[in-house]
């Protein structure tokens, strides 16, 4: 995909992974990711519409999942789709952790393991130099 397409995706989601919110600001360190929302192996386009920007670990760990589990209900929902969803809505942050307000939040929470002990270290990181 070109360059111009992933800057204005990038620049759409603030510079900021549109799953777990992590800033995109030291390139070098921490790698992002046009990520296809629908994958192809789904159908999915390269248009703007199914496009998010993502942390490498976000990418990884979503893959070509269009769903998950609910921890608290262990039923299967859908994920969180930064197209379709407000963040505000499915998420909210309680000190460093990112709390699923929704079944899809936490089901999105749970599944790109966004308070594994890694995540918490790194958010601790950038909220004491103000990133986070």
């Amino acid at each position: 995909m070109s360059a111009t397409l992933r800057l204005t995706v990038r620049e759409r989601a603030g510079a900021r992974c549109e799953y777990c919110r992590l800033p995109d600001l030291v390139p070098h360190l921490m790698r992002f990711h046009l990520e296809h929302i629908r994958a192809r192996r789904h159908q999915g386009s390269n248009s703007l519409n199914n496009l998010a920007w993502a942390c490498a670990r976000c990418n990884e760990r979503k893959g070509t999942n269009l769903s998950g589990v609910d921890p608290d209900t262990n039923r299967v929902v859908r994920i969180f789709n930064p197209r379709r969803d407000a963040w505000g809505r499915h998420f909210a942050m309680d000190g460093l952790r990112i709390r699923g307000a929704t079944a899809t939040g936490r089901a999105t929470a749970w599944l790109l393991e966004f308070n594994s002990e890694e995540r918490l270290k790194l958010r601790q990181g950038l909220r004491k130099l103000g990133l986070f």
